[in-house]
């Protein structure tokens, strides 16, 4: 199904603006998401990148909404039908995306919770590994879902399940660590924020690998057996 879903985006179809607004908001989320690192790691804390990433929410909502009045318009012209599924296949997508701008956001807004910066420790450094596995994930994820690459997919995921058990495990860490409780907090909401964020890339990547009804699921039998829940 997204094989075809990207033949008609690449079409003269009416679908294809939708396939433009949603790679826009693909790549909008993935800037997002690298800025709002740089503002909680304080490597890019300033005013400026606070407001650059609320503008970008912004514009990731307008195109969320936009997408969603292009399917209705579409869906209800007549001899049209045919399109629903993929239709409902986008309108699963775009959610998702949506929902890494707003991630983003609230990772950029960890530092008006605690303004403590993070200190240089294994801890952090693990966060900091996440972090690099989270951004490398989104990056990719735009191309291997224009291409359909089910094999790249399948590894993005494989790595993506990966860095979710790392987060899990950090967060235990820190659990048992002498952190002050406002230290404590910025570091956990970091890591289950990088965990959210890699886990709404890997239901854009699921679109690859399962049909419509299994879409943000993933076949376990296709994961090493370490990563099946």
């Amino acid at each position: 199904m997204l094989r075809k879903l990207i033949s008609i985006f690449r079409s003269e179809s009416p679908l294809q603006a939708m396939g433009d607004n949603f790679a826009q908001m693909l790549k909008i989320t993935e800037q997002t998401t690298i800025k709002a690192g740089g503002i909680y790691f304080g490597t890019e804390a300033t005013p400026e990148a606070r407001t650059w990433v609320y503008t970008q929410d912004v514009q990731v909502n307008k195109l969320e909404r936009k997408i969603r009045k292009q399917v209705i318009a579409h869906l209800t012209i007549s001899g049209n039908a045919a399109d629903l599924p993929y239709c409902l296949l986008l309108m699963s997508l775009v959610k998702d995306v949506e929902r890494i701008g707003d991630y983003a956001k609230n990772l950029s807004e960890i530092v008006d919770i605690c303004t403590c910066p993070l200190p240089d420790d294994e801890l952090v450094a693990e966060l900091k590994e996440i972090r690099i596995g989270v951004e490398a994930a989104l990056a990719a994820t735009s191309e291997i879902f224009e291409e359909s690459d089910v094999e790249r997919a399948l590894e993005l995921t494989h790595r993506g399940h990966e860095l979710a058990h790392r987060t899990e495990s950090l967060i235990e860490k820190v659990a048992r660590s002498d952190y002050s409780a406002g230290l404590a907090t910025s570091v956990v909401l970091g890591a289950r924020f990088y965990k959210r964020l890699g886990g709404h890339a890997l239901n854009v990547l699921s679109s690859v690998t399962m049909p419509l009804h299994k879409l943000d699921y993933y076949d376990e039998k296709q994961l090493p057996p370490d990563q099946r829940d």
